[in-house]
């Protein structure tokens, strides 16, 4: 993300076409509604194929592969621009967990990658009450 992103040179610089994106300023119609946003920073976004059961290090790779890997095509990126690997884990019951491969934490870091966690826990019914949890969603992985 950053204010001056241009989806056209990110794809251009990455060797591939995003998922979503767009540029500071572009406006954007929200739908039936009429209602239009401005955007107030640009973005390039690619999304991975949701996986059950989860497999974080198979999304990583499956972004990472349509991609470049040239390390000094990161660099420059990572020097003007904010990158965020975001994911949403959805979880199926009240104690799950997630392991992130070596290969991947390094593959991340070797780019300039932060990764980003949002974890959703399940509906729990208490005795003397009603958690909320999860999101009614799909987990995603983005690069943004």
């Amino acid at each position: 993300m950053g204010d001056e992103l241009l989806p056209e040179e990110v794809s251009r610089l990455l060797g591939a076409e995003p998922t979503s994106g767009h540029a500071k300023g572009q406006h954007l119609s929200t739908g039936p509604s009429g209602r239009t946003l401005t955007r107030n920073s640009g973005m390039w976004r690619l999304c991975a194929t949701e996986t059950k059961p989860e497999n974080l290090d198979h999304q990583v790779s499956e972004l990472l592969g349509q991609v470049t890997s040239d390390l000094s095509v990161w660099s420059g990126i990572a020097a003007r621009f904010r990158i965020d690997l975001f994911c949403g884990w959805f979880m199926g019951s009240g104690n799950e967990g997630v392991a992130i491969s070596p290969a991947t934490m390094v593959a991340l870091g070797q780019r300039g990658i932060q990764l980003s966690v949002d974890i959703y826990g399940p509906e729990a019914l208490d005795a003397d009450r009603v958690v909320p949890g999860a999101l009614a969603a799909p987990p995603m992985s983005a690069m943004e």
